[in-house]
């Protein structure tokens, strides 16, 4: 019952024109929520969805809900990265040289030792496991198919997500030039895609979840959030992780799956091997670049298809963790029944 929601939170980065408002309270009266169900909008940036889910865990947690709705929503077609933009406090300036994320991948990739032909490698295979899981119908649990209308006018159920490319190849993305700066590294082929959607997540607790006789997935371990740098403003996913883990005890290979935003190539495999994981934990279903990267709700995103994936390969423990921009990171541990 849609009335015994004690409150929804969507992360959402662009938050004007159609997704300004608070979203957060008003996607909810347009799905015909009741008008006691509250709302909110949360914006840290890449990690907005991840953060929202955090935050509906430990609303829960404190026992402050007993039943939340986290997610998260971007339309990057109908509103613009940027299009919240204004120019930055001169104090600000003072203090930071702020550059484009771009920039910032690419200074990520030259403190971390990451070369061009590795994020184009990643960025390929980033491609083609999103594929292989598109083919072998991985995504079909965790995807609710939308009604939509196609520019012919005709109504079909929208269930796939098009953003993979079949016909990209090594050879084509070593050809692509630096999008950021002349001699980057940093191209249109090892950064993430621009995407519109949506992720929605039920969270609640044990003694409730039996109440409304649903069957727990998984529990929420521990989170951790970090800033950094704001200049190299992409590598918090490594504090972000080192927190999330120690809060809860563990080590790297206490972790069965890894989803590290694909934000651009360079921040995964900077992350990977300061963190000191396997590459076959990591994104098994492809990320960011393969999956694009619709930013307020990928955070939840990748937990929806961590969980998902943590099922059917039978895993007990993941951690998703993603960079945000202006220097800062989050990370969540969860784990399901044993």
């Amino acid at each position: 019952e849609p009335k015994l929601v004690e409150d929804v939170i969507l992360g959402c980065v662009t938050q004007v024109d159609e997704q300004g408002l608070n979203i957060g309270r008003l996607a909810p009266l347009i799905a015909g929520f009741p008008e006691s169900v509250p709302g909110t909008s949360v914006n840290r940036m890449c990690a907005s969805g991840l953060q929202a889910f955090n935050f509906a865990a430990m609303e829960v947690m404190t026992g402050q809900a007993d039943v939340v709705i986290a997610g998260g929503v971007e339309s990057m077609s109908r509103v613009p990265l940027g299009s919240d933009a204004a120019a930055l406090s001169p104090k600000l300036l003072e203090k930071y040289e702020i550059v484009q994320q771009g920039i910032s991948a690419d200074l990520v990739a030259d403190k971390y030792h990451v070369t061009r032909e590795q994020m184009d490698e990643f960025s390929l295979w980033s491609h083609r496991k999103a594929i292989r899981a598109i083919d072998e119908g991985r995504f079909k649990r965790e995807i609710e198919p939308v009604p939509v209308f196609d520019v012919n006018g005709q109504k079909r159920l929208f269930d796939t997500d098009e953003h993979p490319r079949r016909n990209t190849s090594l050879e084509r993305l070593a050809s692509l030039p630096p999008a950021f700066k002349p001699d980057g590294r940093i191209t249109a082929g090892n950064s993430s895609g621009i995407n519109d959607g949506a992720c929605g997540i039920l969270v609640t607790n044990p003694e409730t979840a039996k109440n409304l006789k649903l069957d727990p997935r998984a529990r929420v371990v521990s989170t951790g959030v970090v800033g950094t740098n704001p200049t190299i403003m992409l590598d918090g996913t490594i504090p972000a992780i080192r927190k999330a883990l120690g809060r809860a005890d563990l080590g790297a290979d206490d972790i069965d799956l890894w989803e590290v935003n694909e934000a651009f190539a360079s921040v995964p495999i900077a992350t990977r091997e300061t963190i000191g994981f396997e590459d076959s934990k990591l994104n098994v279903n492809g990320g960011a670049i393969g999956l694009g990267h619709p930013l307020g709700m990928s955070g939840a995103r990748l937990i929806t298809t961590m969980l998902h994936e943590m099922e059917r390969q039978d895993l007990h423990r993941g951690l998703a963790t993603l960079c945000i921009g202006f220097g800062m990171g989050v990370a969540t541990v969860i784990e399901r029944p044993t």
